[in-house]
């Protein structure tokens, strides 16, 4: 996409990405620009329209701060050798569980390859999910990002092991065995008998037919974002725009920054 179709495609969607400077309110005043750091949020951000835009997320309710946040915490992951798949999935909690709020999404091709319903936990709410924990017994969802771990066969079928990123919200996700799974009340079916879709213990369990399509493409070291409601307090270290930008040159070939 030409950048003058890049800013075409902003104004009508309705947000202004290239003037976005996540990270940047953390710098001194009178520290000096850095012109290739600039160049660098311009290119990011031509790149989230163009995901956005070529996976054809417009029109799947996924909300382009919800999808920059992703973005922001995958490069960061990636810069640590963390994340090794150019797989994406994000899960947004401040949708009804009744609606589509799980997108999977092939980075290296800018398409969407899932979007589908995800339960919540049921100490997490009715339809909406409100209240998150950490902790184990408490029957909630998590927040924050978390990587994809190896696969095994359980109560529900193939399931995922997931690893917890963020600590205070979900670094207890392995002793609390919060997984990936399929699961018979995340259908329409039971939205339409209860008005909301069935609840987990705090996984987020997905439709039966799909999960295990799901599970083989992200398992294995690809990231999974769950966005937090708002009015929800939420912090990490991985949103940090400006740490993740090297990590995302690098991926898109960009020349480095002096010093890195």
């Amino acid at each position: 996409m030409k950048p003058a179709r890049i800013l075409q495609t902003c104004l009508a969607l309705g947000f202004a990405l290239c003037v976005h400077t996540t990270g940047a309110a953390s710098r001194p005043a009178t520290t000096p620009p850095n012109p290739a750091l600039a160049a660098y949020r311009a290119a990011f951000e031509q790149n989230l329209v163009r995901t956005y835009v070529g996976a054809g997320l417009a029109n799947t309710g996924l909300s382009t701060t919800v999808l920059r946040n992703a973005l922001v915490g995958y490069y960061n992951l990636r810069s640590r050798g963390l994340a090794s798949k150019p797989v994406l999935t994000i899960i947004d909690f401040s949708r009804s569980s009744r609606l589509n709020r799980l997108w999977v999404i092939d980075l290296a091709k800018q398409r969407l390859l899932y979007h589908t319903l995800v339960a919540h936990g049921k100490g997490t709410g009715e339809e909406f999910a409100k209240a998150f924990s950490n902790v184990s017994g408490s029957e909630q969802s998590s927040l924050g990002f978390y990587l994809t771990q190896q696969t095994y066969q359980g109560k529900h079928g193939l399931s995922l092991k997931l690893r917890g990123m963020d600590p205070k919200f979900n670094s207890n996700a392995g002793p609390r065995a919060v997984v990936v799974h399929g699961a018979q009340y995340v259908c329409q079916d039971f939205i339409r008998q209860h008005g909301r879709l069935g609840r987990s213990q705090g996984c987020p369990a997905l439709p039966q037919e799909q999960s295990a399509p799901i599970i083989k493409t992200i398992q294995g070291g690809s990231v999974v974002y769950a966005h937090a409601p708002d009015g929800v307090t939420y912090s990490s270290q991985w949103l940090n725009l400006d740490a993740a930008l090297p990590s995302f040159a690098r991926s898109h070939g960009i020349s480095p920054m002096a010093g890195q």
